[in-house]
């Protein structure tokens, strides 16, 4: 099999890296909502609650259910993989690098790979809800995966905060 060019195919590479998981009692296709496994406390560094839909049988990707109290933010992390959200409910503003851009509900968000970002909620009394679709699962299996979380800081600290750190 070849690594890269004309010879290359995506699904010959993925199977020779992990066995294909079929939907079975374990791993079932279908994930209710209650079913959701919240991540504890200490794997996640902002006010944000996550629950992912771990059962499920994705080989390359994971889906979290993101939810962001009223005037609370995530913090300001950069990773490997690529993030979609799509903003379930509530309003606010993401800030990517140097950009600041605002989304409503029915909006997609596209963080890419290693960019600092942090996502608001501009409510006052609701909270925002995500659903959150990213590739870390690929690049866990291809040991690639990292993360950095700088906390609830801008994005000049938290450049100082790398640059510092390096």
């Amino acid at each position: 099999m070849s690594l890269s060019g004309p010879g290359f195919s995506l699904g010959e590479f993925l199977s020779s890296i992990s066995e294909n998981v079929l939907p079975g009692e374990a791993r079932p296709f279908v994930v209710h909502a209650d079913e959701l496994e919240a991540l504890p406390e200490g794997r996640v560094h902002n006010p944000s609650a996550l629950s992912i839909a771990g059962r499920l049988p994705t080989v390359t990707f994971e889906i979290f259910r993101q939810e962001i109290p009223a005037d609370r933010s995530s913090d300001m992390q950069r990773h490997h993989h690529e993030t979609v959200h799509f903003v379930i409910s509530g309003h606010g503003h993401t800030e990517l690098e140097d950009e600041t851009e605002a989304w409503a509900t029915g909006d997609f968000i596209y963080t890419p790979p290693w960019t600092w970002h942090r996502h608001y909620n501009d409510s006052s009394d609701a909270s925002v809800e995500f659903l959150t679709i990213e590739n870390s699962r690929l690049l866990g299996l291809l040991g690639l995966g990292r993360r950095q979380s700088a906390g609830l800081v801008s994005v000049d600290e938290a450049r100082r905060q790398s640059w510092e750190e390096s």
